[in-house]
């Protein structure tokens, strides 16, 4: 019975397409803790430099660590929203369970929850190039990393125009 409904379960999440890791439920939004980071993890702790300013709000975002879910919208599993600090600042991303994912960030300087491409900045797990041929949507090979059992420490540089 029990290996009937998993079996079943397994069954619709293919037909709805999920393709996050196992146990991942898409559009957490979190308050910043730094406890999941204090502990055994699994969990990463971005390190966000060249903070353009102290103004409006960081989004960071966790992504299932595949081509079909990053950057799209709705398709990130948690996000977490803090105040903007200039210089460097820290926010703890805690994840999952242990498997492959990619961060995005958005640096929302006038708070208006829109892109505004002369003020806002942005920047992504392991620093890709962004460019006008890619449009600042690097594939996930290029911002892919794995997690463990740990707690993954990454640094992120911020990027204005």
């Amino acid at each position: 019975m029990k290996k009937t409904i998993l079996s079943v379960l397994g069954i619709a999440a293919l037909a709805f397409g999920l393709s996050a890791p196992a146990n991942a439920q898409f559009r957490n939004e979190l308050r910043h803790s730094v406890a999941p980071c204090q502990g055994s993890g699994p969990a990463v702790w971005v390190n966000l430099t060249e903070v353009s300013s102290s103004r409006g709000t960081i989004r960071v975002q966790l992504y299932p660590g595949n081509g079909d879910d990053w950057l799209e919208r709705g398709r990130w599993l948690n996000r977490i929203e803090v105040p903007a600090r200039a210089g460097s600042m820290q926010v703890c991303m805690p994840v999952p369970r242990t498997g492959d994912y990619a961060i995005a960030v958005r640096h929302d300087v006038n708070g208006n929850g829109r892109t505004d491409l002369r003020t806002d900045g942005g920047g992504m797990s392991n620093n890709p190039s962004i460019n006008i041929f890619n449009l600042g949507r690097p594939s996930i090979n290029r911002t892919r990393f794995s997690v463990g059992r740990e707690v993954l420490p990454m640094t992120i540089r911020m990027r204005y125009m």
